[in-house]
């Protein structure tokens, strides 16, 4: 069934992806009910009504669902149990089930292992009170675990809810210091390279891919995306396949990511994923024929799945808090380049770590857009170079192909 424009979309969350999600979905002629209990959100600040409420309050579902003709997410913690609720009353993407896996860590692993995908090396680490795990039982993992990431099953992002465990006798410690939440324990592997597609599903079973994307990171949070991902050929299929394929088996519909780990010999392991856009398909806005979020506005409202082809390279960086730490920054760094789009979430607390918004440069050639990217991070990092702690030199960190 095609909802028409004109039509009223519901949105659990109201931070940046929701906004980008309401900007895309105002593009194409319908309105936006944004669900979100903090007031002044990105989302809520720009859509057509913001229903400031709990995403379990009884009152707020009945109301959203009675007057959206269908609801999507913008972020993996939105309650399982409300998607369930609402998808009763109104057209629901993704659907609770598909989210429940995906927002818990034990269920995702525990899911990709099962269907055959490739991931690190894990175990389930569980407090011995509420599993038949035992202090002893751990002391018995595999060594090869170790060192190794021991993350938060639940509610972790960007970095957050995780700790390096070097060798068995630091986990008791480690898993205390996450309050004895259930969760998983990786290999720590040697990566060459990380990587995501983001990938679109409609109701209907089509599917489509975006253009690869090569991350880097700093401190656990994405900070720069490089697009086309600077891998072999092969890589590039057999992520855009595996990425297909783990959509096909989560039975989703809608918008996802799904991030891995490129080993040194060209394997691919499923790191996460993300049923919803996600930040390293930022570039989509300014540099595909569709973007990620038209894209998820797409298939809630059955419409076809619009192209993914790129005008060209881009280079996606990310603006956080820690860059605010010394008053506004100078924009003049970024928006003096003609082929740089700048974009700002509205966010009236800037914090370190804090996604505050986004640019995206645009070139010709992979390279070239690089350069300029971080020639601007290098502009606007040095103009408050006190809120940042003295690292390597940025050319040394993402290098380039000239560097090999």
């Amino acid at each position: 069934m095609i909802i028409p424009p004109g039509a009223m979309l519901g949105l659990l969350g109201g931070g940046q992806l929701g906004r980008m999600f309401t900007m895309a979905a105002q593009s194409l002629g319908y309105r936006v009910t944004v669900l979100d209990p903090v007031e002044n959100g990105p989302a809520g600040s720009i859509a057509e009504r913001h229903l400031r409420a709990d995403y379990l309050d009884s009152a707020a579902l009945h109301e959203i669902g009675a007057t959206c003709a269908a609801i999507t997410t913008e972020f993996e913690n939105v309650p399982a149990e409300s998607l369930r609720i609402l998808a009763q009353h109104c057209v629901v993407s993704p659907a609770s089930s598909s989210v429940s896996i995906a927002q818990n860590r034990i269920l995702e692993k525990n899911f990709l292992s099962a269907n055959g995908f490739q991931v690190a090396p894990y175990a389930i680490i569980e407090d011995s009170r509420d599993s038949q795990n035992s202090h002893t039982e751990w002391f018995r993992l595999p060594p090869g675990l170790f060192p190794g990431i021991l993350k938060v099953s639940r509610l972790g992002y960007d970095g957050k809810g995780q700790v390096r465990v070097d060798e068995p006798t630091q986990l008791d410690r480690a898993f205390s210091g996450m309050n004895r939440e259930p969760c998983v324990l990786e290999q720590l592997l040697p990566l060459a390279n990380e990587v995501s597609v983001v990938v679109a599903r409609g109701f209907d079973g089509t599917a489509i891919t975006f253009p690869v994307s090569e991350n880097q990171h700093r401190k656990g949070i994405l900070d720069v995306s490089i697009v086309p991902a600077r891998v072999s050929p092969s890589i590039v299929q057999n992520a855009r396949e595996a990425a297909l394929r783990v959509a096909e088996t989560l039975e989703y519909h809608g918008v996802l990511c799904v991030e891995f780990f490129v080993l040194g010999d060209g394997q691919l392991l499923v790191n996460e994923i993300a049923p919803r856009p996600h930040n390293s398909g930022h570039y989509s806005i300014d540099t595909c024929v569709t973007s990620q979020f038209e894209q998820q506005v797409r298939v809630l409202c059955g419409l076809p799945l619009g192209g993914t082809s790129m005008h060209g390279a881009a280079v996606m960086v990310n603006l956080l808090g820690d860059l605010w730490q010394g008053g506004e920054p100078e924009w003049e760094h970024v928006l003096r380049h003609p082929h740089v789009k700048l974009h700002l979430y509205g966010k009236l607390a800037a914090r370190p770590g804090r996604k505050m918004g986004h640019y995206t440069v645009l070139g010709e050639t992979t390279e070239a857009a690089l350069q300029l990217a971080l020639e601007i991070k290098r502009s606007l990092e040095c103009a408050h170079s006190s809120a940042f702690e003295p690292g390597p030199c940025l050319q040394d960190a993402y290098r380039t192909k000239t560097d090999e």
